[in-house]
């Protein structure tokens, strides 16, 4: 499990994950509000619509068959000069790999400690709390090792009977591995912006 933890739920993954979804969620709110934000045609398209289950069509496929990573890293090098201070700035900090801190706790964050991040932004940047919570935020990772219901792996024993590993195990705790392990996390800024 620590090796799951390790690799798959990484700190940097994570808090890289976290600042890609923020800056593509900033820059789609700043076309909503009718800023200029610029991007690929396939990327400005989904920025500038909102894709629902029933206009999920074969043009939006098309259209999103021709995104790739590329589309991404292009529009996130020139939002890190866009006027707007918050996808300024988190365009920047994924481009120069200048990521939040990150802290993962056993127990939740309290609102506290997270409000306390918040006030220090805004007072440091005169910005709003709105424009803050891109940078300080919380939430929860899991992970569960071993999920015996959705994939079952079994065991051909020496009597030529199949049992699923979990009961065939007498060296792994694999009935341990399959509960289902809860964290916390809270991210902000390491240094000013």
């Amino acid at each position: 499990r620590l090796m799951y933890w390790q690799v798959y739920l990484h700190k940097t993954s994570l808090v890289a994950e976290q600042l890609m979804i923020r800056a593509l969620n900033r820059a789609k709110r700043l076309i909503q509000n009718g800023s200029k934000v610029e991007a690929s045609e396939a990327l400005s398209y989904f920025l500038q619509h909102k894709i629902t289950e029933e206009s999920f069509d074969q043009n939006t496929l098309d259209i999103y068959a021709q995104l790739d990573d590329f589309d991404i890293i292009s529009a996130l090098k020139v939002w890190q000069y866009h006027d707007d201070f918050v996808l300024k700035n988190l365009s920047d900090m994924i481009i120069n790999r200048e990521l939040l801190q990150v802290k993962i706790k056993n127990k939740k964050i309290k609102e506290e400690q997270l409000n306390k991040h918040i006030d220090s932004l805004k007072q440091t940047y005169n910005i709003s709390t709105e424009e803050a919570k891109y940078f300080v935020f919380t939430g929860e990772i899991s992970n569960q090792a071993y999920q015996g219901n959705t994939e079952a792996v079994n065991i051909l024993l020496d009597t030529g009977e199949v049992t699923e590993i979990v009961e065939a195990s007498d060296h792994l705790n694999l009935k341990v591995l399959s509960k289902p392990v809860t964290k916390y996390y809270i991210c902000y800024p390491k240094q000013k912006l």
